[in-house]
């Protein structure tokens, strides 16, 4: 759990669809977290290494390798970094499934379309609510 003196970390926003992943990211931003995004699984494998954030929210269905394999790979290489799956697909009957989220290594999974509410719950539980200067 996140020490709750420490300022919530950067978060990576990985998906394909421009329009989830600008919206995913604008509602990020506007509750005061710092957001990186990126269009794909190839992308978001650079910015991890480049600069591991403390959480990504990543879609599970997008060209390349993804979904499990996808958070396996993460949570083996940077066990620090804290997942939510998003996907449309859950439940769909195209093997990806919330579970299979989960049990991959994703602390959350999240069906599309995404509730702006539920997502930044997820967000705050995971890695701490934003520091707000006012």
């Amino acid at each position: 759990m996140n020490d709750e003196s420490k300022p919530a970390g950067e978060i990576l926003v990985i998906d394909d669809d421009a329009i989830m992943r600008d919206l995913i990211a604008d509602w990020l931003e506007a509750a005061g977290y710092k957001v990186r995004k990126v269009a794909g699984c190839e992308a978001g494998v650079a910015e991890l290494e480049r600069s591991p954030p403390a959480l990504v929210v990543s879609d599970m269905w997008m060209p390349g390798p993804c979904g499990a394999e996808a958070i396996q790979w993460m949570q083996r290489e940077f066990p620090t970094v804290r997942i939510i799956a998003v996907s449309g697909h859950f439940g769909f009957g195209h093997g990806c499934t919330r579970d299979a989220a989960v049990a991959a290594g994703a602390a959350k999974a999240l069906g599309k379309p995404v509730k702006r509410a539920e997502l930044l719950a997820a967000v705050a539980e995971l890695i701490g609510s934003p520091v707000t200067s006012k």
